[in-house]
C-alpha cells in the first residue's frame, strides 16, 4: 500500500505509528532524527513521511525545509507529528511545504485516514 517514514526521537512513537500503519499495510521505516530519514530517503522509496517537530541533530523544521529544496522530495507528502498544537506550530509547518498537520496524540483512526488522504492526493 505505501511505504511510510516514521521519524521521532520517543522510540514509543514510532512503535505505536508504526503499529497503527502496518495494521493498515504500510510498509515502516523509522528514523530517530531528521539526519537519519535524510539517509532513508537518499537510499530508499518513501511514499510519505510522518515527521516529528522537536528531536536532536535536525529538527522536523529543518528537516523539511531540506526536503522541500530538494527536487526529489520537493512533491513528498510530509506529515508533522508533535505535542505542539499551538497555530503558530502549524502555520510554520505550512509555509514551510507540510502537506498536514497531526498533534500527539492522535487515534489510529485519525492517522490511517490522513495517510491514506494525503497518499491518495500524492498520486491523483
Amino acid at each position: 500500500m505505501g511505504v511510510i517514514l516514521v521519524v521521532d526521537d520517543e522510540p514509543v512513537t514510532q512503535l505505536m505509528l508504526g503499529l497503527m500503519l502496518q495494521r493498515s499495510n504500510y510498509t515502516v521505516i523509522t528514523a530517530v532524527d531528521g539526519q537519519e530519514a535524510m539517509n532513508h530517503l537518499a537510499n530508499e522509496k518513501i511514499d510519505l513521511a510522518i515527521i516529528d517537530v522537536n528531536m536532536p541533530k535536525m529538527d522536523g523544521m529543518t528537516m523539511l525545509q531540506r526536503l522541500r529544496a530538494d527536487k526529489r522530495f520537493e512533491k513528498l507528502p510530509v506529515i508533522m507529528f508533535t505535542a505542539q498544537g499551538q497555530e503558530r506550530v502549524r502555520q510554520e509547518a505550512a509555509q514551510k511545504g507540510a502537506t498536514g498537520f497531526l498533534t500527539k496524540p492522535a487515534s489510529s483512526a485519525e492517522v490511517t485516514s490522513t495517510v491514506a488522504r494525503f497518499l491518495t492526493m500524492a498520486t491523483a
